[in-house]
């Protein structure tokens, strides 16, 4: 089974959301970039993914929200799992201005 959450932020850029969960999951992020998705950044060791997504993604004739039932973040963190646990959440939700929108279980 797969756990899927997505916290967002309006108070933080890409590049400040990258360092803070760095910081807080001891992961490394490499840049990627998508023709679906724009740029966003990925981390991922086996059990754990987490990608730091803009929520404006490009459009063809304007950004378009990559959430947009919540268009007032503008920063997302995407998190994919295969062990459920609540360490994880609980080292995001520790991030000042991250807040969690979304938990899903497939």
């Amino acid at each position: 089974m797969a756990s899927y959450d997505t916290y967002g932020t309006s108070t933080h850029t890409v590049d400040d959301l990258v360092r803070l969960v760095s910081v807080r999951l001891g992961m490394t992020f490499t840049e990627r970039e998508s023709h679906f998705r724009g740029v966003y950044h990925l981390a991922d060791d086996h059990s754990v993914r987490v990608e730091v997504q803009p929520n404006e993604v490009p459009g063809d004739d304007e950004d378009e929200p990559f959430d947009d039932a919540h268009p007032e973040c503008r920063v997302l963190v995407l998190t994919t799992t295969t062990t459920p646990g609540t360490t994880l959440r609980a080292r995001l939700e520790s991030i000042e201005g991250l807040l969690h929108l979304r938990h899903e279980s497939v």
